[in-house]
């Protein structure tokens, strides 16, 4: 968002090559980084602050220096992996044997919704975004959980009845009656049934989701109260 200038070195003379409007700088997305002194020894910030410096003075001799360093402490302990026999396992990075390219574990490659999505924040390595309310996705998610339950109860149910009222003796009916509690009635299942019968305890995904939510949720109200004391 600042002015660009094109420097021709045989004569001196200087272009200007972009020059942002203030309509451009009004868009400029804004940066959200995590605070240096609470940043760990391998975040971009911390690790390269060497070589940033140098570059910020103009002394690309130092920057070249501090970037050799940091680069021969990663071989250096890439070989101790090796001789050692440790395996390295990215945190966040997953290899693509197909393409034989690294990927985000956790890129979301939806479309932005300006009517749900409020921003995008990154919490513990992992990019996560802050909706208005529960998403489609999670939506759809909860809702095949659900039908996927009744789906396994139905037939289970059915099964119980194929085997009420099969050509069995009298003795194997008994015990087949006996072994099947499952009540005829779950075809018209409602929600409270669906809650009586635990469908209410979905999915793992479902609760770490609502889990987020439940986190997001209590770290805006925390910046609501935040700006209201600012505001005062």
């Amino acid at each position: 968002d600042g002015e660009v200038h094109i420097n021709e070195l045989k004569n001196g003379n200087t272009e200007m090559f972009w020059n942002p409007t203030s309509e451009v700088r009004r868009q400029r997305l804004k940066r959200h980084i995590v605070l240096f002194e609470e940043q760990t020894d391998f975040e971009s910030e911390r690790l390269w602050q060497h070589v940033t410096s140098a570059i910020n003075k103009g002394d690309q001799h130092k920057a070249t220096q501090e970037k050799f360093v940091l680069e021969e402490e990663q071989r250096n302990a890439a070989r101790e992996r090796r001789e050692s026999g440790t395996e390295w396992k990215p945190l966040l990075f997953q290899h693509d044997a197909g393409t034989n390219e690294w990927r985000y574990k956790y890129e979301d490659l939806r479309p932005w919704d300006p009517l749900n999505d409020i921003a995008q924040f990154e919490k513990d390595g992992i990019l996560q975004t802050m909706e208005r309310h529960l998403s489609t996705r999670m939506s759809n998610h909860k809702a095949t959980c659900i039908h996927n339950q009744i789906t396994r109860h139905k037939r289970s149910a059915k099964d119980c009845r194929r085997r009420k009222t099969s050509d069995q003796p009298s003795n194997h009916s008994q015990n087949t009656e006996s072994s099947c509690s499952t009540p005829e009635s779950v075809q018209e299942l409602s929600d409270d049934d669906g809650k009586y019968l635990g469908f209410e305890s979905l999915c793992a995904q479902c609760g770490k989701e609502m889990n987020h939510l439940k986190e997001i949720h209590l770290a805006v109200l925390s910046l609501q109260k935040a700006q209201q004391d600012i505001h005062r």
